[in-house]
């Protein structure tokens, strides 16, 4: 199998090069109607950041989303439209940054995600549901693991976690040239995998994935639901890598209702 092709989802989804511009600008009009406090600080570093979008009232709680990239594309702000579902259904919302590959290794991204998580649930009452997409779909699955430094308050606030067409066991990227820019070992791949993990917190997960995804995707999200007694796994019919997220949109979509119930 050739692995580079195998991770590819661009290129095999319709008008793929259209998806970044439509964000991008879904996202800024979302930006400009809904109330917002905009890059946050929870760390030092330049893209160590949060955006943290707030309902009318008090907030049923906080749902925090972690985009994508294979840890080395994109920023936060380019996903504020993904808050529209939970703030409609009266929960705040929190998009952190992290620092991209090759500029920050896998496993400190994990840990910046851990104290984005903290530091958003500082600022919001209540229960915290966690979200992510692809690699944010890694990176909310592994604030579940054990060796995740979590404070016990915020861990024990955790509700649920839809990890979303997630990457659940990284050492198939060690065939890919995506590794060029990652620079893991089969150590921190190992050490990075959700799905090779058995000290879980006991927290309901929903592995989510599109049925139209590439077939190591698919692979991936049973990997992970196979493994986690607390984790079950949705295939959404016709749905491919990037139009899976859009449920995060409707407040009444399946996608939300298994995030939020």
């Amino acid at each position: 199998m050739d692995m580079d092709d195998a991770y590819a989802n661009a290129k095999y989804i319709p008008q793929a090069e259209t998806y970044v511009p439509r964000w991008t600008q879904a996202a800024a009009a979302f930006r400009e109607r809904a109330g917002s406090e905009t890059d946050i600080a929870y760390g030092d570093q330049p893209r160590e950041r949060f955006d943290l979008f707030l309902p009318e009232g008090t907030p049923q709680g906080l749902m925090v989303f972690v985009h994508g990239g294979y840890w080395r594309a994109f920023e936060k702000s380019m996903w504020s439209h993904l808050a529209a579902g939970a703030l409609a259904r009266g929960w705040a919302v929190a998009m952190p940054g992290y620092t991209l590959a090759p500029e920050a290794r896998v496993a400190a991204i994990t840990r910046q995600i851990a104290r984005a998580v903290t530091a958003a649930a500082g600022r919001v009452a209540g229960p915290v549901v966690l979200a992510g997409h692809s690699a944010g779909g890694h990176l909310v699955s592994r604030m579940l693991c054990g060796d995740v430094a979590l404070p016990d308050d915020v861990a024990a606030r955790l509700l649920r976690v839809v990890p979303i067409s997630p990457v659940t066991d990284l050492r198939p990227l060690l065939q890919t040239a995506i590794n060029d820019d990652l620079r893991m070992d089969m150590a921190e791949a190992t050490d990075e995998s959700p799905a090779l993990h058995r000290d879980v917190r006991d927290v309901p997960v929903t592995v989510w994935v599109g049925g139209a995804e590439r077939p190591v995707f698919l692979d991936q999200a049973r990997w992970l639901a196979d493994n986690w007694s607390n984790a079950t796994l949705h295939i959404a019919p016709d749905l491919h890598h990037f139009n899976v997220i859009e449920g995060l949109e409707n407040k009444n979509g399946p996608l939300m209702t298994a995030l939020l119930g």
